[in-house]
């Protein structure tokens, strides 16, 4: 005798009275670190809205992609007492200026769909020792930090270190990006930022700093992060080679937003080419009119 087949609906679950594993568990009763605090919910709530982009664009597969944003300026006195709910770890390299920060950082293991719908139960908010070499978790559970937090700390330290107004740091896997990081040609000194700025003049005034690259290393590596962190000294955006790109903005929207306007354009070049020539692009005197005119930075505005 054949067995009926196997129920599909999610509702199932509930009808028996068993959690729905298909959707995050509302965490309704719990007291969070965003109560009565407008600003640093504000700051959350976009990175949220964010990872929801990410995951819309097909830019974060699975658990794919990082994100860490200072958030020490919307700490109360409440909040720096507040005891850790994590035992003391080790960020693995000590990072002078980020002694008493504090960071929210995407979890290890969890997806940006997740977070965008309950962003303090897929990420906390971690505090940076005196030791400057190790952190703890202190809101809202203890969500255990992203893998490559050594290099998104120290991209964070280098930040602070220069004065920089910029808060955000975002790792994700924009798909043509990617792509072009598997032709030896793009990896060529400046090459991809030229192709890149030429498709569309939005590009070059929206990502006035190009992109870095930065040779395929292991992920979560101490040799990747050091690469990066000497190619953002130059570039809001690096690419890693065969792997995704870390972007640093004022915010985490900024971050987003400028590494869309290269994706918008390696797109707009593989469109070209997919009608069978390479795309002329615009000149290098058309660039530089759009360069002098709108006076676009050649570094970090701040």
């Amino acid at each position: 005798m054949s067995q009926p087949p196997l129920a599909t609906n999610v509702n199932v679950a509930a009808k028996f009275g068993c959690p729905n594993i298909n959707q995050p568990t509302p965490q309704t009763n719990m007291k969070t670190i965003l109560e009565n605090r407008p600003a640093l919910k504000a700051v959350i709530y976009q990175i949220a809205e964010v990872t929801g982009y990410l995951w819309q664009k097909g830019w974060a597969e699975r658990n794919g992609g990082n994100i860490t944003v200072n958030v020490t300026e919307f700490m109360d006195d409440e909040c720096k007492a507040m005891s850790a709910i994590s035992e003391v770890k080790p960020i693995g390299m000590t990072l002078p200026y980020l002694k008493g920060k504090y960071f929210y950082c995407k979890g290890t293991g969890k997806r940006m769909r997740d977070l965008a719908k309950e962003p303090m139960q897929n990420g906390s908010i971690i505090r940076i020792l005196d030791d400057c070499a190790s952190y703890e978790v202190i809101a809202d559970v203890n969500v255990v930090p992203t893998s490559e937090l050594p290099t998104h700390l120290a991209l964070q330290n280098y930040l602070l270190e220069t004065g920089s107004c910029y808060k955000a740091t975002l790792h994700t896997h924009p798909i043509e990006l990617v792509a072009m990081s598997h032709i030896q040609r793009f990896l060529k000194g400046d090459e991809m930022t030229k192709v890149l700025w030429s498709m569309i003049p939005e590009t070059l005034a929206f990502a006035p700093l190009g992109i870095g690259i930065v040779p395929y290393a292991l992920p979560s590596s101490v040799a990747l992060a050091e690469a990066t962190l000497e190619q953002i000294k130059t570039h809001d955006v690096v690419m890693w080679e065969k792997h995704g790109t870390v972007a640093v903005g004022k915010d985490i929207m900024d971050a987003f937003d400028q590494t869309d306007v290269l994706c918008k354009a390696a797109n707009i070049y593989m469109c070209a080419r997919s009608m069978g020539s390479e795309p002329d692009g615009m000149t290098t005197a058309q660039m530089k009119e759009v360069q002098d005119v709108f006076n676009l930075p050649k570094s970090r505005p701040c």
